[in-house]
């Protein structure tokens, strides 16, 4: 495995979590340079067997989500498995974790309890609904969050039905916000000595998302509706299509980008026109001047006014399909396609790569995700410095499984 090098290298995570909103901030982290412990069921994260696509017996789903981590089978069924989290826990900086509130509890893993013999654990807790209120106790993914919190509903075509963000930013948008707490509460560790205990919620996040949504709505009792492909206060932030079909998205939000794009389209008498003179006279005439924007848009195509309208300042770009995105020039300058290689021939992936740029710490090497189990035995040998016998015990026990005894017990059951 390459050495650990970034700002976080110092910095030892447990990580409690699985599917996505968890392994995402985890992954940020380990991104960071952070060692990343995962502790998996012996069945695995769940998230390695969405279908449709694998790459070295785990799914595509899982291989992005899950580089620069350890993986260690432990059974939190067993009074053995769960002390080995515990004495994991004790030897860590952070504990990262997205159960269902109460989960860990039940098995006398709290933060309450382990901060007495490791002060400085921050502990992150990342949940549906947060580890109080009503709906505490009710599971949630990505699209419940986005229904709940009113996103949805301001998504879509006017007058269409409310359609959720085709990123799940409920779910990334939670694992980003627990980032942000445990290296909120590093800092203040590295003050007092002492961590904490951050609950994020996804459905919090969600609405803290819509920003000034809610604040227009807070002020006016009007409510918003579906934002289709423009902006309620600005009718030159929209989208148009092109001659040859491409849509294009602009945003010419100041005078002189108002004034400049018209130049560009031929219509230059719309800056003197008393319908468009300024924001509020052109949202009052919106209708008149979106058949006479989308009727110039027409004219040429698309690669065509993103590169005039670049030329004079205006912001634009086209609506990319997927693979047109991630062909972008720019992207691939900025090292956001990541080759990852592992130490077999099977392992060879390509994910979406870290956005966060350091000039002089930044990581240079990533690990390839584990195989369920992979690190167990180094793990137990070189963090919690258990001997050879209590290995040994704990794997003959299954309290804990290696890769190797996992594959031998398929083995075992696969035989007549």
């Amino acid at each position: 495995m390459s050495e650990r090098t970034g700002p976080l290298s110092h910095i030892r995570v447990l990580d409690l979590t699985e599917f996505l909103a968890g392994p995402y901030g985890t992954q940020i982290l380990g991104d960071l340079g952070a060692e990343i412990i995962k502790i998996e069921s012996i069945h695995g994260d769940s998230s390695r067997s969405v279908p449709p696509h694998f790459v070295a017996g785990s799914s595509t789903y899982f291989t992005c989500i899950n580089r620069n981590k350890k993986s260690i089978v432990v059974d939190l069924k067993s009074p053995d498995g769960i002390k080995v989290v515990r004495d994991l826990a004790l030897k860590c900086d952070v504990l990262f974790e997205n159960r269902r509130p109460g989960v860990l509890a039940r098995m006398g893993l709290t933060y309450e309890e382990i901060s007495k013999d490791n002060p400085g654990l921050v502990w992150c807790s990342v949940s549906g609904f947060g580890q109080d209120g009503p709906d505490r106790d009710h599971a949630a993914y990505d699209m419940i969050v986005q229904a709940m919190s009113g996103g949805m509903s301001l998504t879509g075509e006017k007058g269409g039905r409310p359609v959720r963000a085709g990123a799940p930013i409920g779910d990334l948008a939670a694992g980003m916000y627990g980032v942000i707490g445990v290296l909120a509460a590093l800092n203040k560790r590295s003050v007092t000595g002492h961590g904490d205990c951050i609950d994020v919620a996804m459905l919090d996040v969600q609405i803290s998302f819509l920003n000034y949504q809610a604040a227009n709505y807070l002020h006016s009792g009007k409510v918003p509706g579906r934002q289709g492909r423009e902006h309620d206060s600005l009718p030159t932030y929209r989208c148009f299509t092109a001659q040859d079909g491409v849509e294009i998205a602009i945003t010419a939000n100041t005078e002189k980008m108002w004034q400049d794009m018209c130049r560009v389209l031929g219509l230059a008498d719309l800056i003197k026109d008393p319908r468009f003179l300024s924001v509020p006279d052109r949202n009052a005439h919106r209708t008149e001047l979106i058949a006479i924007l989308d009727q110039a848009f027409s004219l040429k195509d698309a690669a065509s006014w993103v590169k005039a309208l670049r030329d004079v300042g205006v912001p634009v770009g086209t609506i990319n399909t997927v693979d047109k995105a991630l062909a972008e020039p720019q992207v691939h300058h900025r090292n956001m396609i990541l080759e990852l290689t592992g130490e077999r021939p099977d392992q060879k992936a390509r994910v979406a790569g870290n956005p966060i740029k350091q000039k002089y710490h930044e990581r240079k090497q990533h690990k390839f995700p584990p195989r369920l189990g992979e690190d167990s035995v180094d793990v137990m040998s070189e963090i919690l410095n258990y001997s050879s016998d209590q290995i040994d015990a704990l794997i003959r026990t299954h309290a804990v499984s290696s890769h190797d005894s996992l594959i031998a017990a398929k083995s075992t059951q696969r035989k007549p």
